[in-house]
């Protein structure tokens, strides 16, 4: 039967398959953007985000591993975001710095996913090297209610202006979310 992401992670996690996976997982996320790009051309190519584990990020030749792949796959690295939650970027925040900043230098964008959910410090969020925030599920959720609180995604959406910064919504279900997300500009 199905195994669910919540179940199977945790588990790849802690065996240390998680690093094949997240390799195999990466791999056939660029294979299948490249055959969308060619199916859709446009001028503004179609790309991919790939969740990444904090095993993945503390690996040594991780940012290495990450642009052998994508260069492997054809795509032109811009097209390839990198989404780590806030937990995993402060883990080791010096460590994932350096790397974060290797990878954006190779042209990979980085988001930060879920934020809002975990520590949401702003003064690291400032020396990190990111290109997005990704607006949690729970805020868009709530845009869906009866009588929607919009305040938190007007502040994710405006800290991420002020950044200069990407914000992007996740797990949008309705078009009165995704009015609510327009309206406020994301």
């Amino acid at each position: 039967g199905l195994v669910g992401p919540l179940e199977f992670v945790p588990m790849a996690e802690e065996s240390g398959l998680i690093l094949q996976l997240g390799d195999h997982v990466l791999r056939r996320a660029c294979a299948a953007l490249l055959r969308f790009q060619a199916r859709h051309p446009r001028t503004s190519p179609l790309s991919v985000a790939v969740n990444i584990s904090a095993r993945q990020l503390a690996q040594p030749l991780f940012v290495e591993n990450v642009r052998a792949i994508i260069a492997e796959s054809g795509l032109r690295p811009h097209t390839v975001t990198l989404e780590l939650t806030e937990s995993i970027l402060l883990d080791d925040a010096s460590t994932s710095i350096v790397k974060l900043e290797a990878l954006q230098r190779a042209g990979i964008r980085i988001a930060v996913d879920d934020f809002g959910t975990g520590y949401s410090s702003l003064s690291y969020l400032r020396q990190l090297p990111v290109d997005v925030l990704k607006i949690a599920k729970p805020f868009v959720d709530d845009l869906a209610s009866e009588q929607p609180n919009v305040d938190f995604v007007r502040a994710i959406v405006g800290l991420a202006s002020a950044l200069r910064l990407g914000v992007v919504a996740e797990g949008i279900e309705t078009a009165e979310q995704l009015r609510w997300l327009r309206s406020l500009g994301c």
